[in-house]
């Protein structure tokens, strides 16, 4: 009999083992497979993947510490989630019965309330506060099964409160099980104090406020770690235009910045062009992309991350083609956007679930689009996001045997178990 591998954790009897496996972002019909293998296993030591295979094989081949059974369970990768606002304090669910009322978007931050009504939150709150409110939300998110999350600053919007929040993140990020990915976002919205000069505000954020983020990254454990940091956008009409948003990126590129794009939420102004000449990682929402852009896209790098949740919060029944975004080849990845105003959802199924109804992505699509796209997305393809020997054991049991369960039904957690980096949550 040949000599068994000595490892930490075997996880067997998987009635479909789903790997997601892939060398690159999925595009086109690479995204209708799901990586299968029926009565699978996952070998796991040190917080990585060894090998994924028949469960026959893997059973003879190692000697685990902890064999897991899933007895027919579907066991699959942890989610992704690509787009995050989740640090913030305080909600704001009075505009939600404004919102339900008719009041727009766009109406109820020229009414003061929005990102706005957040940032009075933020700034008033210390490091505590927003540690202890987000860990809440983190807690939810995690119980659904994500594993691996971008958080966003931008609800301080100023030097002192967006350094707070990224301090925020970084403690979060210690203490926490999820891996959160920081993102700079300073140009999410202009303040108050800024109202009516937009340039002013913008000059602050690439002249000082970039600067600053990218000394604190750099001075950070995300830095040693090689954790990427990004900074991001909200190109829109009203808030801030092409030009603005080109001059904010460009300073995060000459600061060692990776780039994220908010783009064409409600208008299109042609953000996406802009992120795919800058070389950004992924551009997100699309929900008014034009045709030509769409090509541009899918012949570039740059993930599209689509964020449906936003769309059935705000009532509406105009949702990105995501379809017609991967039949055109884009590199699709689908995020839930989680914050207090836009998108209060913390459940990546529940977005699966609105992407196949509203968007006509099949299950396999959804599924790809919340891991291995996602993990693209976020610069950390070859880390997380599929079940890969020398990936991160962040592995998933769902209390079903058939993975399309996870698009087919919506209001319930269908994740058992979370195992983060082999260890089981």
């Amino acid at each position: 009999m040949a000599t068994q591998h000595a490892i930490d954790l075997l996880i067997v009897h998987a009635g479909q083992l789903i790997t997601c496996a892939s060398e690159g972002p999925k595009r086109g019909k690479a995204m209708r497979d799901v990586g299968l293998i029926p009565d699978g296993a996952v070998a796991v030591k040190d917080g990585r993947i060894i090998e994924v295979g028949a469960s026959e094989t893997l059973l003879a081949r190692y000697d685990a510490r902890e064999v897991l059974d899933a007895e027919g369970a579907v066991v699959m990768p942890g989610f992704v989630d690509a787009h995050t606002h989740v640090a913030y304090a305080g909600d704001r669910v009075n505009e939600f019965e404004m919102r339900v009322q008719g009041a727009t978007y766009m109406e109820i931050m020229a009414a003061g309330g929005g990102i706005v009504s957040t940032m009075r939150a933020v700034r008033r709150a210390d490091i505590d506060q927003l540690v202890r409110e987000t860990r809440n939300r983190l807690d939810v998110m995690l119980a659904l099964g994500t594993t691996t999350v971008e958080v966003k600053t931008g609800y301080g919007l100023s030097m002192e409160a967006e350094l707070k929040l990224l301090e925020a993140i970084a403690r979060l990020d210690q203490t926490h099980p999820i891996t959160l990915i920081p993102t700079f976002l300073g140009a999410h919205a202009v303040p108050p104090e800024f109202k009516g000069r937009t340039d002013v505000y913008v000059n602050l954020v690439v002249e000082e406020m970039i600067p600053a983020a990218a000394a604190w990254y750099n001075a950070s454990h995300f830095a040693s770690s090689q954790t990427p940091f990004f900074c991001d956008a909200f190109c829109e009409a009203g808030v801030f235009d092409v030009a603005q948003s080109r001059r904010v990126l460009e300073a995060g590129l000459a600061h060692g910045m990776q780039l994220k794009l908010h783009a064409d939420e409600f208008e299109n102004l042609g953000g996406v062009t802009l992120a795919v000449e800058l070389g950004a990682t992924s551009v997100d929402h699309l929900d008014v992309t034009p045709a030509a852009e769409v090509a541009r896209l899918a012949a570039s790098d740059t993930i599209g991350v689509v964020i449906p949740a936003v769309n059935f919060n705000l009532g509406s029944c105009h949702f990105a083609d995501a379809r017609g975004l991967i039949d055109a080849g884009v590199a699709l990845a689908l995020a839930t956007d989680i914050n207090p105003g836009s998108a209060p959802c913390p459940s990546m199924p529940m977005v699966m679930a609105i992407a196949t109804r509203y968007q006509r992505l099949l299950p396999a699509e959804a599924l790809n689009a919340a891991t291995i796209n996602a993990a693209y997305a976020v610069g950390l393809g070859d880390e997380v996001g599929s079940l890969q020997p020398g990936k991160r054991a962040d592995i998933l049991i769902l209390d079903t045997d058939d993975y399309r369960h996870l698009a087919y039904e919506f209001g319930v957690n269908p994740v058992e178990v979370v195992i983060k980096a082999g260890k089981r949550i």
